[in-house]
């Protein structure tokens, strides 16, 4: 016990004897910093997971598409996506887009899946809680890439004759009856962006009317899920929308149908196709090249 004693008081003796550095004086001002070297740092490009679009610039007589779904730019950057009205889509590309509110609760989600013309296709997720401040909290992202066979699926999808339904719709079940007031569950609003048009859908949380867009949610919430088991929290059947679409097939079936809204808009117009050039080659992910200011 001596012995622990005597180290103890030996530990102590060396740190009374080591020199400490005098506090800082406060009427000392802090060194003066040159505003150039703040702003000088270089910053590397994001890697293609995160921004699969980056660096484009408008071409020789390009206009971007009008995007009108509801998401204001600045929102876009809360959730640390670029805006979609800033994405510049090119033959042979396009972008899907899921929002996902819910009718009670606070817990929201956005999956963008993007399709580029070299065959490389990106899911970019998110989901937080939107409520009582103005920035996203607990918020999860998801940043991959996805298979061949998934961006094969997705640029079949553009085809699909869900994109000529109205823009926001009724349930007509026949006889004059309509769906109930959306109280409960999910509302939906999805996005097509393909070069010179942009086609966005609006569902409630009806089973048949968001049953009318499986195929679209389906292939965005399957790019999602499983990467990340907080993510796939918030939606417990994933990517399977079997019981909604099943819902809407029995409704046609029964001679029911989607009307269109009755205070419901009209798309967006569209913008020109012109021939952009191909983009410069993007730099390795794990070495990115820096862009200092001039």
């Amino acid at each position: 016990m001596s012995g622990v004693t005597s180290l103890a008081g030996l530990v102590a003796s060396l740190v009374l004897a080591t020199p400490q550095a005098p506090p800082p004086d406060p009427t000392v001002p802090p060194p003066a910093v040159d505003p150039a070297v703040w702003w000088s740092p270089s910053v590397p490009r994001p890697a293609p997971e995160a921004e699969p679009l980056q660096g484009r610039r408008l071409a020789r007589g390009e206009t971007p598409v009008p995007i009108d779904n509801g998401v204001d730019p600045l929102l876009y950057r809360l959730w640390g996506l670029q805006p979609l009205q800033a994405q510049l889509v090119r033959r042979g590309e396009l972008i899907l887009e899921v929002w996902a509110r819910p009718a009670r609760g606070v817990r929201q989600a956005v999956v963008r899946v993007t399709v580029r013309r070299d065959g490389r296709a990106f899911v970019q997720a998110r989901a937080g809680m939107g409520c009582c401040a103005p920035e996203i909290a607990r918020r999860v992202d998801i940043d991959a890439e996805l298979t061949h066979e998934q961006a094969t699926g997705l640029k079949a999808l553009t085809g699909d004759k869900l994109w000529s339904q109205p823009r926001a719709v009724t349930v007509d079940y026949g006889g004059g009856s309509v769906a109930p007031i959306c109280i409960d569950g999910i509302s939906w609003d999805v996005t097509l962006l393909v070069p010179g048009q942009a086609r966005h859908l609006r569902r409630a949380c009806d089973d048949a009317e968001v049953g009318s867009i499986a195929p679209a949610l389906a292939a965005a919430l399957t790019a999602a899920s499983g990467r990340d088991p907080r993510f796939d929290a918030v939606f417990a059947h994933g990517g399977d929308f079997s019981r909604q679409a099943a819902a809407y097939d029995a409704l046609i079936a029964e001679g029911g149908r989607l009307v269109p809204a009755p205070n419901g808009r009209a798309q967006p117009p569209a913008a020109p196709v012109i021939e952009a050039p191909d983009e410069p080659a993007e730099p390795a992910a794990n070495n990115p090249r820096p862009i200092t200011p001039p």
